[in-house]
């Protein structure tokens, strides 16, 4: 017999309540939800991450919402696996991040005075490490993508101080790092001179460009992807406008296809 599904109106707790009556009763009763495990749920979850995330450059706020129930599920999801391991359940989960955000909030909690939000940085990165954590570092995971690690640690380690003092310098190592690859490489001939050093100073060059990116309150990360969007919308301008004309994008020159490019430009 089908269960029932309650009206639509509900408090914050109860709707949350609802979601982990709607889990247990997926967990029981549906043989996917059945046979999934921490390991099995992992790659989905980071999926949903990135989806939450491209809702959220493109500000449409129906997506979020969409994405972080998906998201909130999956959180559920593993405080439930937990619950059946013995392990921890939802209720650890919720009261380990309560504790854990009152005790980094001493300026709301207790007689800890603050200034700023740098501040507020420096003071988490301190706690953390009286907390046991051996390292500023230790927190950033291993597997995130290079860019968004990058980013992290600079931010990270700037929680301790150890960050340039103005933005000059930090443009001032830009250029210092850019020639430094320039020099390990022939830009007129277009070949490295030794890829593995080329590479290792392309590697300086972007973290570099990343820790300027950041003086300037600009997130990297967003930067590429909203570029990225911007050349996968352009191009797919150039295949349909190469389509309309009857050609195929592998028979015509450059210079046509530049031509093209230019258009779907002015069209935005």
């Amino acid at each position: 017999m089908p269960h029932e599904i309650p009206a639509p109106k509900y408090t914050a707790q109860e709707a949350f309540e609802r979601l982990l009556t709607v889990m247990n009763t997926l967990r029981t009763d549906c043989p996917w939800d059945r046979k999934q495990t921490m390991q099995t749920l992992r790659h989905l979850t980071i999926e949903e991450m990135y989806e939450l995330a491209d809702a959220i450059l493109e500000n449409d706020t129906e997506e979020i919402k969409k994405e972080l129930g998906d998201l909130m599920m999956h959180l559920v999801f593993y405080a439930k696996i937990a619950s059946e391991e013995k392990a921890f359940d939802i209720v650890d989960v919720l009261n380990t991040v309560c504790d854990k955000l009152i005790n980094r909030h001493p300026h709301i909690y207790a007689e800890v005075q603050v200034n700023d939000a740098e501040d507020v940085k420096s003071n988490w990165e301190q706690l953390k490490l009286k907390e046991g954590n051996t390292s500023v570092l230790a927190g950033v995971p291993k597997s995130l993508p290079a860019l968004v690690k990058a980013y992290r640690i600079q931010d990270k380690v700037r929680g301790v101080g150890f960050d340039w003092e103005d933005t000059k310098q930090v443009w001032d190592k830009v250029e210092e790092e850019l020639a430094e690859f320039k020099a390990e490489f022939n830009i007129e001939k277009s070949e490295a001179l030794n890829a593995e050093k080329a590479e290792q100073e392309f590697g300086d060059l972007l973290f570099s460009l990343i820790n300027y990116a950041r003086h300037i309150g600009i997130n990297p990360e967003s930067a590429l992807e909203k570029t990225n969007k911007k050349f996968i919308r352009r191009f797919m301008y150039l295949e349909q406008k190469a389509k309309e004309n009857h050609k195929n994008l592998q028979d015509m020159t450059l210079q046509e296809m530049d031509v093209l490019w230019t258009q779907a430009k002015h069209s935005e």
